[in-house]
């Protein structure tokens, strides 16, 4: 039971901090018909800028501050370029966000090297958030923080007692998520900034013509979209690692999270985040293969089956290509997502 509680929740830590990524691109979508393709590029920028300004002014200032700064280096990059290249089309705003990313690839290991930084979270966040033990004699207890090892450990040795710590990081990383969902839906549905975000997305000139400047809100939104990849960079820097490759291990599923959910969907967004990161953090932990279960059933196969490296696959090995079966199946049965409203 233990093992289940906890890879589920480390599914939902993972699937969240997707949806925090994700979240940040399906605004700049929603509202800009942008598909950013460096925007992975800026939740590395944000994991260095954290990991930098952490030696300066600690973890906890650093936390704001760097995502402001990433959300800065997203503003200036939309003025001075994607809104050159807006006007015509989608294919060079792909082609202009293609070369940012390798861009700011080349520039962060010429700055910060090729291999990794130690970016530590603070001392608040080191250690478990909390501990369940399951003792065969009193069943499933939970412990906040680390459990006494008093209470992992039994003089008997045929009492059976598991402890299954659960992060501090990834209970801090969760809470993070669910704030930003809960600001985001406030932001955009309850105040007047967000009626005219979605205003100048169907009406642009009938905004105009109210006084706004509907390039100015379309620049904001893209500086606030790289923002929460900045936000996004520094939790799952100090949670995880913090190296140049950390973009392009994240870059490509959370395209799979976008068009999965639906293009422009936050909820579909948040979906598909959270069913990504479950079922992918289950598919790791399996270990079974075709040839394993038939055994296991009691079936008999011939030599050559138990021997066919296809069937000798295992859940595990395959759980890297199971969001990108998702998406395969997403687009050829519901293309418009899960969530989402318009095909593209």
């Amino acid at each position: 039971m233990e093992f289940f509680i906890i890879s589920m929740l480390n599914g939902l830590s993972y699937g969240l901090l997707l949806f925090m990524l994700s979240s940040g691109l399906t605004l700049i979508f929603s509202m800009m018909g942008v598909l950013n393709f460096a925007h992975a590029s800026f939740y590395m920028i944000g994991a260095y800028f954290g990991y930098t300004l952490t030696s300066l002014i600690g973890f906890w200032p650093a936390l704001f501050v760097a995502p402001f700064l990433v959300g800065g280096c997203g503003v200036i990059f939309e003025r001075l370029s994607l809104r050159k290249v807006h006007k015509f089309g989608h294919v060079p705003e792909l082609l202009v966000t293609f070369g940012l990313s390798y861009i700011v690839y080349e520039l962060v290991q010429l700055i910060w090297g090729r291999t990794a930084v130690e970016f530590n979270p603070p001392e608040l966040l080191k250690g478990s958030a909390f501990t369940l033990i399951n003792n065969a004699t009193t069943g499933l207890q939970l412990i906040w923080g680390a459990a006494p090892a008093a209470m992992c450990s039994a003089a008997d040795a045929t009492i059976r007692i598991v402890c299954s710590p659960f992060p501090a990081t990834r209970a801090f990383m969760m809470f993070v998520a669910l704030l930003m969902l809960l600001s985001l839906w406030l932001l955009l549905t309850k105040t007047r900034i967000g009626l005219v975000i979605q205003a100048a997305l169907t009406h642009p000139e009938t905004v105009e013509a109210l006084g706004h400047n509907v390039p100015r809100v379309f620049m904001l939104v893209f500086g606030a979209g790289t923002g929460l990849a900045g936000l996004a960079g520094v939790i799952g820097g100090s949670t995880f690692v913090t190296e140049p490759a950390m973009a392009a291990t994240v870059g490509s599923v959370i395209f799979v999270v976008v068009v999965v959910g639906g293009m422009g969907s936050l909820s579909g967004a948040f979906l598909a985040s959270v069913l990504i990161g479950v079922i992918q953090t289950f598919a790791i932990a399996f270990d079974y293969s075709f040839v394993s279960v038939s055994k296991d059933l009691g079936f008999q196969l011939s030599s050559d089956l138990q021997n066919n490296s296809f069937l000798k696959l295992t859940v595990s090995q395959v759980a890297p290509i199971l969001p990108y079966l998702f998406l395969v199946l997403i687009l050829i049965f519901r293309p418009k997502g899960l969530l989402g409203t318009r095909e593209g």
